[in-house]
């Protein structure tokens, strides 16, 4: 049941169907992940929404899904091109849930943000992506895109 979740979901990013994958959340659902750092029900879904109308030269692939009553996880590969510096990233990410009423209500991606931030950085990321002063300012971007997003966005008010 719950790997069939899973799929919908990763099926529907390829697509970049926001709409789909946001249906798939519960509507107390949490994510985490380095650049989005603890985000609620209605930010998780604007983000995927953002995300995938915002995806340029965009691709991804899942694999190793599993999952139980309570838990799953997969391995997924994105690639894009980052729209700040029209850089290519290749980003490989862990996925792990836990599902609550047959939905996600808790979503944690895991990458290695410093390989993230020289690709899609450059110099910057490559010399800096390491520091606490670096991952803090990739969330406070991705942070203040969210919110500009969400307000542009009556459905998420």
């Amino acid at each position: 049941m719950h790997t069939e979740l899973i799929n919908r979901f990763y099926t529907a990013f390829q697509k970049q169907d926001w709409q789909t994958m946001n249906s798939c959340y519960h509507p107390e659902a949490s994510f985490y992940d380095p650049a989005f750092r603890n985000l609620n029900s209605k930010e998780v879904r604007a983000m995927w929404h953002m995300l995938c109308l915002n995806a340029r030269d965009f691709s991804l692939s899942f694999t190793d899904v599993a999952a139980n009553e309570k838990t799953g996880q997969c391995l997924w590969l994105a690639t894009y091109t980052f729209s700040k510096t029209g850089n290519k990233v290749i980003n490989r990410i862990t996925a792990a849930f836990e599902f609550k009423e047959g939905l996600i209500v808790k979503h944690t991606d895991k990458f290695d943000l410093w390989k993230w931030s020289r690709q899609a950085l450059g110099a910057s990321g490559l010399l800096l992506g390491w520091s606490p002063i670096l991952k803090n300012k990739v969330n406070d971007t991705a942070r203040k895109s969210l919110a500009r997003f969400i307000a542009e966005h009556p459905e998420y008010q």
